[in-house]
């Protein structure tokens, strides 16, 4: 299943350091980004390097070591260190085996602190970037002399891959904004979702960074397009880094770029009226005449009541005392850059995320005594905490800003949903910023905790800079969190040994108690990997929150026996010299342990550090003892964005190679496990995803670089491939049953219409909806009848209905209407039963499973919106006797239960009957996800709980899982 234009992209036996969780998100296919981070797990490269004095650790799917410590090596004392660096790696190819340094890795910054330089060096292939790609020399100037002490990070020495794109700048960003749609409406049902009448679909922004070649196996040339935009259901702002093949034009890789603090999640209400708009403005200019500014001394309460002092300056332009402090930021010799609060009242999240929004000023006051407009929307406490933020690293590590080069800090607050209400913050590259909070949630600059957590984002973003999924995103989450309670140690004097100290976000609550209020405990000595939630990027970024105390409960518990100063010392050492943007938790414990090394720590103290990570679990190997309950049918099957189908005793997948490196191929197989797959899809270079079948046919879409989306079949018996239909692209899933296959569609204003077909005559096909005032989504087909939802305009009113159509006589029947105000979800159909998804509003967080007969009567709840069972479903299936559920927790929480899973019901019993709900399909931890029925009970999957994601089975429900 390898396509000629790949390579092999395999050496030994080692896997791909960047294999990982597929599904939902997957760094090129192979779910990369360390989401996994499954260790080294076999020995080296092709031939081992000559010894060498010092410590060498061996990559993997590399022949560069990841790690070289202990060695005293000349590097040329003349030039630039970035210079330097790459020749010494040039003359030392017996080990690091770069074949050209110079042409090969480019400067990425410098760090020289009191003798000591720190190079970054960005890999590049063929002169395209390599995500991740980046290798670290460290290095002694004295008396004009350099000697390397030191070298780590990732150099992918495999990489084969041409750069010659064949999809276009403007493909890639349609796919690419497609992909992102499709996400949002996977966990939000369509009326959410859908616009009305002439509208377009909501809008969301691509724009094309370049190429970039994602480093698994033989590598995958990308277009990388950035999406920005509002997610219309939650209010939440958008902004996806999407990798798009540049040569099928599939989008192989998405994860979120918003850093969030990822505080209690509040519900969308209407736009406040009132809400009040910042004054006109723009961000402080940084190319004013150096000395034109005078700094003055304000005041302030913050939240807490606390009277504070802060570096303000008056504005004589506008005549007011501005939340702009020049007083931190050294003045360079063309500007005075500063720390500024600016105030964006009447803002949303979508607004003001990776863009300066209009129309905002700096936070003003006609006396330097600021009032409580300012203390009520968190301007005092975010200005006063953040320069206590820039004081904390300069002064105890030496750093000026985020960049160590003076950047400007700058700090948004009074940000709110499309409601009165936003609690929430996020880094975004560009600056901070805090939601207004809520009844119960003050504004998150009111949390020192928050305010350093997010700066430090800044921080890891110009240093180590931690791609933000999977466990490098996790590792970022757990160094804003540690830092962030650092600095909140540091400020208000709370000794390590206090029990409180390890809580994040305790101080941001009107009346609950701290320990109530905290959102995430580094001191509660829980989580360790045996609690690692396994995710695809779809869901927490592939659990950069979720899974982030592992790691920053590690460093917690190092700074309680080594102590705060030590401690803080190793960890921005490993963040700023060590740790590279692919590392997972087995590389940023190697990173740490080194770093302290460096620092010369008494042994008792290494001892100390090595113990604090291995009671989290972190030890080479760790992923290898997580366990599941289930059956796997296809292993790490290394795809994104697709899905399973199943029926008639048989199931389908798309599948990668073992690396994740090709373009993904349709498999199918036994439910019972019995003979091998089958694969039923060409190998032509096309993405071949989200298939369906009955047992007897196997349909499914392909993706290639000629723009359009085929919808293709073969039987399971064998023969030839067939071509169904051809369009810009399928809205949601197949299915198939007999001879009709029915899916989704879109035109490009985003209006959803339902078509079936025939598969022995395709031209004979019905389209419904499509139109301006006539939607159609969710198809699903059983026993010669189409099952789906419906938008339709009724006397100037919207209204919806889930409908059965009978495809052999056209009688298409209603089955219930909804008024405009519900949401609708999928749809799945028996051969005597319609199921469907819906949600009345009648409870936040939870949908109701409906069934009714498949001429309407009998209308009954299978699991109701309201009650302590109810479930917050968003997918199903369903076989003649049962029906299969996906639902998840939305909340923040780190638990198990807040991943997807998988819950089942008998098709035909009764609902009271308390046998009808058979409970959970498996107790697996971490996301399972895109159920399909094969027969019977027995439920497929995908699951990820291992870190990789795998075609999972069961043949009868768990059950209750404690």
């Amino acid at each position: 299943m390898r396509h000629p234009r790949r390579g092999s992209g395999r050496r030994g036996g080692r896997r791909s350091p960047l294999s990982g969780i597929s599904g939902a998100a997957a760094l090129a296919s192979a779910a990369a980004l360390v989401v996994s981070a499954l260790p080294a797990v076999a020995a080296t490269a092709t031939s081992a390097p000559p010894p060498s004095p010092g410590e060498v650790i061996p990559g993997q799917e590399t022949q560069t070591p990841t790690l070289v410590q202990g060695i005293r090596e000349q590097a040329p004392a003349t030039g630039n260190a970035a210079g330097a660096a790459r020749t010494y790696l040039d003359g030392k190819q017996g080990r690091y085996r770069i074949a050209d340094a110079k042409r090969d890795l480019v400067p990425a910054g410098t760090t020289a602190v009191d003798g000591q330089e720190t190079v970054r060096l960005q890999q590049r292939h063929g002169g395209v970037p390599v995500l991740g790609g980046q290798y670290v020399v460290r290095m002694e100037k004295k008396d004009g002399e350099r000697v390397v002490t030191g070298t780590s990070g990732k150099y992918f020495t495999e990489l084969r891959t041409g750069t010659t794109p064949e999809v276009g700048e403007a493909l890639a960003v349609e796919r690419a904004v497609d992909s992102v749609r499709t996400q949002l409406n996977e966990r939000h049902f369509t009326a959410q979702l859908e616009p009305e009448g002439e509208q377009d679909a909501p809008p969301l922004v691509g724009t094309a960074r370049g190429l970039v070649v994602l480093p698994t196996g033989a590598g995958v040339l990308t277009r990388h397009v950035t999406v920005r935009g509002t997610d219309p259901a939650s209010g939440e702002p958008v902004l996806r880094e999407v990798y798009v093949d540049a040569r099928a034009g599939y989008p192989v890789l998405q994860y979120s770029g918003i850093k969030t603090f990822d505080a209690p999640r509040t519900a969308v209400g209407e736009p406040a009226a009132d809400a009040p708009r910042a004054a006109v403005g723009e961000p402080a200019a940084d190319t004013v005449k150096k000395g034109a500014r005078v700094p003055e001394k304000g005041t302030g309460a913050k939240l807490d009541g606390k009277a504070v002092t802060l570096d303000v300056e008056h504005d004589v332009y506008r005549d007011l005392y501005v939340l702009r402090d020049l007083t931190r930021i050294p003045e360079t010799d063309w500007a005075n850059n500063s720390l500024s609060t600016w105030d964006a009242r009447g803002k949303t999240p979508g607004e003001v995320s990776g863009q300066w929004p209009a129309d905002v000023a700096e936070f003003g006051s006609p006396t330097p005594a600021f009032g409580t407009e300012a203390t009520d929307v968190g301007a005092v406490d975010a200005h006063w905490a953040a320069g206590q933020v820039y004081d904390y690293f300069k002064g105890k590590h030496g750093r000026n800003s985020f960049d160590d080069h003076g950047m400007t800090v700058r700090s948004l607050v009074g940000v709110a949903n499309y409601g009165d209400t936003y609690v929430n913050a996020f880094w975004d590259g560009q600056k901070i910023v805090y939601g207004v909070g809520d009844a119960e949630y003050r504004p998150l600059s009111a949390g020192m905790d928050v305010v350093g957590h997010e700066m430090t984002h800044g921080v890891v973003e110009h240093t180590a800079n931690l791609v933000y999924a999977g466990q490098s995103g996790a590792m970022n989450e757990a160094i804003a969190d540690y830092f962030g309670n650092a600095i909140e140690a540091d400020v208000y004097g709370i000794p390590v040994s206090d029990p409180d100290s390890g809580l994040i976000g305790e101080r941001l609550c009107r009346t609950k108690a701290p320990r109530e209020c905290a959102l995430r405990d580094l001191g509660d000595g829980r989580t360790t990997t045996k609690s690692f939630l396994g995710l695809g990027f779809a869901n927490d970024n592939g659990g950069v929150h979720l899974n982030s105390t592992i790691f920053g409960g590690a460093l917690w518990d190092a700074r309680e026996d080594l102590g705060a100063d030590l401690t803080d010392k190793i960890v921005y050492k490993a963040l700023t010299e060590y740790l590279t943007p692919l590392d997972g938790f087995t590389e940023g414990r190697a990173a740490v342990l080194a770093a302290a090394k460096d620092l010369k720590i008494p042994a008792a103290d290494h001892k100390a550090l090595q113990r604090a990570f291995t009671a989290h679990g972190i030890v080479p190997g760790w992923e290898l003892a997580l366990g599941v309950d289930s059956e796997n049918l296809l292993d790490r099957i290394n795809t994104t964005d697709t899905n399973l189908g199943g029926g008639g005793g048989w199931w389908a997948a798309s599948k990668s190679n073992e690396d994740g490196s090709e373009p993904y191929s349709v498999w199918a197989g036994r439910g019972d496990g019995k003979g091998q797959p089958k694969l039923m899809s060409p190998n032509d270079g096309r993405y071949h995803v989200k298939p369906a079948t009955d047992g007897k046919t196997v349909v499914w879409q392909a993706y290639g670089v000629g723009g359009g989306t085929n919808v293709l079949s073969r039987p399971l018996a064998g023969g030839p491939v067939k071509k169904l239909w051809s369009g810009r692209g399928v809205n949601g899933t197949l299915d198939v049953d007999g001879d009709v296959v029915t899916f989704g569609f879109a035109n490009h204003g985003g209006r959803a219409g339902v078509l079936y077909l025939s598969l022995k005559d395709p031209a004979n096909l019905v389209r419904i909806g499509g139109g301006t005032y006539h939607r159609a989504y969710s198809p699903s087909v059983s026993h010669g009848k189409v099952v789906y939802q419906e938008k339709e305009r009724v006397r100037a009113v919207y209204e919806w209905s889930t409908r059965v159509v009978d495809v052999a006589t056209g009688e298409n029947k209603e089955i219930q209407r909804y008024p405009n105000s519900a949401r609708i979800g999928p749809t799945a159909i028996n051969g005597t039963h319609v199921f469907w998804l819906l949600d009345e509003g009648l409870a936040e967080n939870t949908t109701t499973l409906r069934r009714a007969a498949i001429d309407g009567s009998g209308v009954v709840d299978l699991s109701p919106q309201v009650g302590p069972n109810a479930l917050n479903a968003y997918n199903l299936a369903a076989s003649e006797s049962t029906v299969t559920v996906g639902s998840y927790v939305p909340d923040t929480e780190i638990r198990n239960e807040s991943t997807p899973k998988l819950y089942q019901f008998g098709a035909g019993g009764s609902p009271e009957d308390p046998g009808n709900r058979k409970g959970r399909v498996s107790c697996n931890r971490g996301e399972q996800a895109s159920p399909a029925a094969v027969a019977g009970s027995q439920a497929v999957w995908l699951d990820s709980t291992t870190g990789t994601t795998n075609v999972a089975a069961r043949t009868r429900p768990a059950g209750r899982c404690g």
